[in-house]
Formats: structure tokens, C-alpha cells, sequence
């Protein structure tokens, strides 16, 4: 299963940018498993997206809680799922 997780900036971006070196570590954790995919910024900056892959939706919020920012309260969680029916064979080149 893949998964949209959007991290819902509830708290101001300088307080954000302050957790930013713990949030950093807990994508490496889940890169380094080959869960996370993709991540980045939305414009304007008020949120962040992450796509990942999962056995299910319960795994994917649980991982999302581990996030310094959900632990530090400053952001909320969306999560969609859904099935890839398609994907580029150059996928790296289309996300630079």
C-alpha cells in the first residue's frame, strides 16, 4: 500500500524551523527503511507531504506519531492511501 502524509504546520514556522534538526532525523529513520519515498515542502509553506509505503494505515499513523513535530505538538497528521496502479520507470529523474 502506498500513503499521502501531510504534515499540517499547526504552530509558527520559526517554532518548526526549531524542531527541524529532530524532524530531519526521524525521516533518515524512515528512509534508511525504505518506507519513506518521497518528502518535501508545499507551497506556501504550510505544510509538508511524505509519501510512503506500508503493510497498512494503522503502521503508517503509527510511524507519523514518532515525529517530533506530532510529539511536540506542533503539527497534525493527514494520511490517504491508496493503491499504485502506475509508476514511471524513471521516477528519479521525474522528482529532481
Amino acid at each position: 500500500m502506498m500513503f499521502i502524509i501531510e504534515i499540517i504546520y499547526t504552530a509558527p514556522l520559526d517554532v518548526i524551523d526549531a524542531a527541524m534538526k529532530e524532524h530531519m532525523i526521524f525521516l533518515k529513520k524512515y528512509y534508511s527503511k525504505e518506507i519513506f519515498l518521497v518528502s518535501g515542502r508545499k507551497e506556501p509553506r504550510k505544510s509538508g507531504i511524505i509519501i510512503a509505503k506500508g503493510t497498512d494505515k494503522k503502521q503508517i499513523k503509527k510511524i507519523a506519531q514518532e515525529d517530533p513535530f506530532y510529539k511536540k505538538g506542533l503539527a497534525k497528521f493527514k494520511i490517504i492511501e491508496f493503491n499504485a496502479s502506475q509508476v514511471s520507470k524513471n521516477i528519479a529523474v521525474l522528482i529532481k
